[in-house]
């Protein structure tokens, strides 16, 4: 992990942005102290939103179990639910 302030980070952007993409690197844009981006390699990324979608589909496998057991309504039904029938 690096920490690299902001204006040092523009001079050195085509360095960075190869340390982390060749090197798995991962570097932290700070201002006065303070973690503010971070230059991540891809490969983080798509790990990331692997867990986000396995999640996302358990969640609906879920929600979809408990729509077979307790039943769903009608969008009529719902606006009558929620005082939206006009």
């Amino acid at each position: 992990m690096t920490l690299i302030p902001v204006s040092k980070a523009r001079q050195e952007m085509k360095e960075l942005v190869n340390r982390v993409a060749y090197g798995k690197e991962r570097v932290y844009f700070t201002s006065y102290k303070k973690k503010l981006v971070a230059l991540v390699p891809i490969e983080d990324i798509e790990v990331l939103e692997a867990i986000e979608n396995h999640d996302d589909m358990r969640v609906a496998k879920e929600r979809i179990e408990k729509a077979k057991k307790e039943g769903t309504f009608t969008t009529e039904e719902l606006k009558k639910r929620l005082g939206l029938d006009v």
